[in-house]
């Protein structure tokens, strides 16, 4: 999918965007780019932030080869601020940062202190513009999202089940979860667009069980739909065997033990997605190059485990998998959330 000459709706939904995050001309933007950011993404942004009179700063660096052997994609983790201390330094000192990445900021380990330092951070995902205009920015999506993050911080344990044979249970106590919606209006928080899920980042030692993919459910690090079913067995956060007999299952193997590290197997998080607006198909119609796959993370009803980086777990690897798992179902305490992949 080439990128067409900038379209009104495109440009409409970045400045949709930035009056939600309730930018203003009194503070201190900065637009966050490396040199394989999407182009088209920079000129809207640029563009949307000149409509509303907002004056931004842009701070380039250039993107950084991954320090492993497998190819990375879609971790949420990007590595440009690594050894950058000036740029952080910079960031720190902004109210507001665009996140214009490839990789996003998400799990980089300079955010936490970025964040701390009052700093809210608006990461866009690294998609073609028309899949972000084709999302809307929907007010009535905080309000599910807020309830869903009030339910998993109250619980005691997430248990989640399928007729193919999944059974996962969180300890939930005391874990951090956040929820996105797809903006960010208050210092110190960190939000991504497209929006609309819900995640828990289980403590050491919280996550239990079987998951069984089946087909139809998606890796997006793959970017592709399960064809074959795949088994994860959990101990104690890491996944510690992948049984399957097909491609899905061989890939999955090679790709973990390529990056040579166990935290590669560990949980990152955990959670369900809540956007009405996202299309399950949507990874069948765009290039691969084209989409980074946000939009499957947050396709409403789907269970979204992901391995990886945690870093309230003080967890930190390159090795990343989200899987949206179809017809699940999700309960707290024993309240249901979703069932059978629909949301209650």
């Amino acid at each position: 999918m080439q990128d067409n000459p900038i379209q009104k709706q495109w440009l409409d939904a970045f400045v949709s965007l930035f009056s939600l995050c309730k930018a203003s001309a009194n503070e201190k933007i900065i637009v966050l780019i490396e040199s394989h950011s999407r182009h088209v993404n920079i000129m809207l942004t640029e563009l949307a932030l000149q409509q509303l009179n907002l004056p931004f700063d842009i701070t380039r660096t250039q993107t950084r080869p991954a320090t492993c052997a497998p190819i990375v994609r879609s971790t949420g983790a990007s590595n440009v601020l690594d050894g950058e201390p000036h740029i952080v330094e910079a960031l720190c000192k902004a109210d507001f940062i665009i996140d214009l990445t490839v990789e996003g900021l998400m799990h980089a380990q300079p955010t936490s202190d970025i964040l701390k330092s009052g700093a809210r951070i608006m990461s866009i995902s690294n998609e073609h513009p028309e899949i972000l205009a084709r999302l809307p920015l929907d007010p009535t999506l905080k309000d599910s999202v807020k309830r869903a993050v009030t339910a998993c911080r109250i619980a005691s344990e997430m248990h989640v089940t399928s007729t193919a044979g999944t059974n996962l249970r969180v300890a939930m106590a005391n874990t951090i979860t956040v929820g996105v919606w797809g903006w960010t209006d208050r210092p110190g928080t960190l939000a991504h667009w497209p929006g609309g899920l819900v995640v828990s980042f289980p403590h050491t030692a919280s996550t239990n069980g079987v998951l069984v993919f089946k087909p139809g459910d998606i890796n997006l690090t793959f970017k592709r739909y399960f064809e074959s079913e795949v088994r994860f067995h959990i101990t104690d956060d890491f996944v510690t065997q992948i049984d399957g007999d097909g491609t899905d299952a061989c890939l999955m193997r090679h790709y973990l033990a390529g990056f040579n590290d166990p935290l590669a197997y560990a949980t990152s998080h955990v959670g369900w997605g809540l956007n009405p607006h996202a299309r399950y198909e949507a990874l069948t119609m765009y290039d691969k190059d084209d989409l980074n796959g946000t939009e499957l993370r947050a396709l409403a009803g789907n269970f979204l485990f992901s391995t990886g980086a945690n870093e309230f777990a003080n967890r930190y690897t390159e090795g990343h998998f989200d899987l949206p798992m179809m017809d699940c179902t999700i309960t707290l305490d024993g309240q249901k959330m979703v069932d059978g992949g629909v949301i209650c």
